[in-house]
C-alpha cells in the first residue's frame, strides 16, 4: 500500500505528472516535459522509460532548435474520446484518440427547430455509425466533451436560455448525453469550446492569454487565461456579445438596447443587405460578395469590424490578453474585418495592451468547436486508468492529426 510521502506514492504522482503533461499536449519533447512538470531530465527520461516499455508512450526521433530530440505521445490504443457539437444549423461529431489525432468526423444539417430529445437522438446515433465506422471498442471511450451553443450554469449543468435552439433552455446536456451512451460527458458553451480548440491546435498555440470572438447567430466569447478557460463562477464569462455600445440602440434578445450583439451578429446584419441581395443571403454569402468586391457587403462587414472592435478593446482595459482569434464566418472575410477591429482597438484600448495584442482569423474554421469539444474531453480526463493498464487494445490506422 501506498503512504503520502513514501517513494512509491511520489513516483506515482511524477508518472500521473507526465502522463498529464503529453495528454494535454499531445506530443512533448523530453526537454518540454521538462520545462512543462518540473521535473529533472534525468527523472523524465527513466519515466518515458518506463512509460515506453509499458505501452503508455510512443517516443519518434525529431528536432528541437536543429538539435536531435525525442517527441514523446501517448500510445494511439491507449483510450478514445469522443467530441460533439451542436450548432445553429449542424451537428458534428469526432473521434479521437490520445495522441491526438482523428480517427473519424462528420457533419449533418440540424434543424433549429428541433427539440432538444431529437437533437440527443441525433448525436447518439451519428457517434455510433462514427464508433462502428472506425471499428473502435467502446470499452476504450475515455470520456466525452459537448458544445452547445448557449450558457451553462457551472453548478447544475444546466443550458440557459438560447435563441440559437429555441426549447433546449433547461435541459441538462451533459447529463441527457451520458443516459445515452453511458460514459463520462463534459459540457461547455460554444464559444468555450472554440478557444479550447484554437488553443491547443490553431491560431492560439503558444500564448497563455487569449480572447476568441465567434460571431455568428449571436455574439461570444471564450476567454483563456493562464492557459485554462475561465468561465466565471456561474459559467457566463465572456458575453461579450452583451456589451453595451448604443443606450439608445435596437433592443437585444436579453432586453438591453444596443448590445455589440445588435450591430454584428448575423440576424441583425444581413437585413441591412437582403433588400439588395434577396432574401436567402447568409453571412456566407455577404464574406464571399466582400472579397470579390461588392461595395455594400465590405461596408457592413467593415462596420461590424469597428462594432468587434469596441468590444475587444473593453476586453483589453479589462484582461489585457496576448491575442485575439476570431472565428465563425467572419474570419473568412481576412483583413476586410481583421483591419477595422484592429482600428477600433488602438482607437479606445489602453496603448499599451493595444500594443501588446495581436488579432488573427482562427485557422479550424468550423471545426474549432468540435475539435475543442475533443480538447475538453482530453483534459478532464483521469490519468489513472493508463498508468493502470486499462485502456489497452488496437486501434485502426489514425487520418491525420488536428490540423
Amino acid at each position: 500500500m501506498e503512504t503520502p510521502g513514501s517513494q512509491s506514492s511520489l513516483h506515482r504522482a511524477n508518472l500521473e505528472r507526465v502522463v498529464r503533461a503529453v495528454r494535454l499536449a499531445g506530443s512533448l519533447t523530453q526537454a518540454e516535459i521538462a520545462r512543462t512538470t518540473g521535473l529533472s531530465a534525468a527523472t523524465v527520461s527513466n519515466i518515458v522509460r518506463e512509460l515506453k516499455e509499458g505501452g503508455t508512450v510512443e517516443v519518434t526521433p525529431t528536432s528541437a532548435g536543429g538539435r536531435r530530440a525525442r517527441s514523446v505521445s501517448l500510445s494511439g490504443d491507449a483510450g478514445i474520446v469522443i467530441g460533439v457539437d451542436f450548432g445553429h444549423t449542424h451537428l458534428r461529431v469526432a473521434i479521437g484518440n490520445l495522441a491526438h489525432q482523428v480517427l473519424a468526423e462528420e457533419s449533418e444539417p440540424l434543424d433549429v427547430d428541433a427539440s432538444s430529445d431529437q437533437g440527443f437522438d441525433r448525436a447518439e446515433r451519428l457517434v455510433s455509425r462514427l464508433i462502428a465506422a472506425t471499428g473502435v471498442d467502446r470499452a476504450k471511450i475515455a470520456g466525452v466533451g459537448l458544445g452547445v451553443p448557449g450558457p451553462i450554469d457551472v453548478e447544475s449543468g444546466t443550458l440557459g436560455s438560447t435563441a440559437i435552439l429555441p426549447g433546449w433552455g433547461g435541459t441538462r446536456p451533459a447529463e441527457e448525453l451520458r443516459g445515452r451512451l453511458g460514459v463520462p460527458v463534459h459540457v461547455d458553451n460554444d464559444a468555450n469550446l472554440g478557444a479550447l480548440g484554437e488553443l491547443v491546435w490553431g491560431s492560439g498555440r503558444g500564448v497563455r492569454d487569449l480572447a476568441y470572438i465567434k460571431v455568428a447567430s449571436g455574439v461570444g466569447a471564450g476567454l483563456v487565461i493562464n492557459g485554462k478557460i475561465y468561465r466565471g463562477p456561474g459559467g457566463t464569462a465572456g458575453e461579450i456579445g452583451h456589451i453595451t455600445l448604443d443606450e439608445a440602440g435596437p433592443v437585444c434578445r436579453c432586453g438591453n438596447r444596443g448590445c455589440l450583439e445588435t450591430f454584428a451578429a448575423a440576424r441583425y446584419v444581413l437585413p441591412l443587405l437582403q433588400p439588395g441581395h434577396g432574401p436567402d443571403l447568409t453571412m456566407e454569402g455577404v464574406v464571399r460578395l466582400a472579397r470579390d468586391g461588392d461595395p455594400g457587403c465590405r461596408r457592413v462587414i467593415a462596420d461590424v469590424g469597428r462594432h468587434i472592435g469596441s468590444g475587444v478593446a473593453n476586453l483589453c482595459n479589462l484582461l489585457n490578453p496576448s491575442r485575439v482569434v476570431l472565428g465563425g464566418d467572419l474570419a473568412e472575410a481576412g483583413e476586410l474585418v481583421l483591419g477595422p477591429i484592429r482600428e477600433s482597438v488602438g482607437r479606445y484600448a489602453i496603448p499599451s495592451a493595444a500594443r501588446q495584442l495581436s488579432v488573427l482569423p482562427g485557422a479550424l474554421g468550423g471545426r474549432a468547436e468540435v475539435l475543442g469539444a475533443l480538447a475538453l474531453a482530453l483534459s478532464e480526463m483521469g490519468d489513472s486508468t493508463l498508468l493502470d493498464g486499462s485502456a489497452t487494445g488496437a486501434l485502426p490506422a489514425a487520418t491525420p492529426a488536428f490540423t
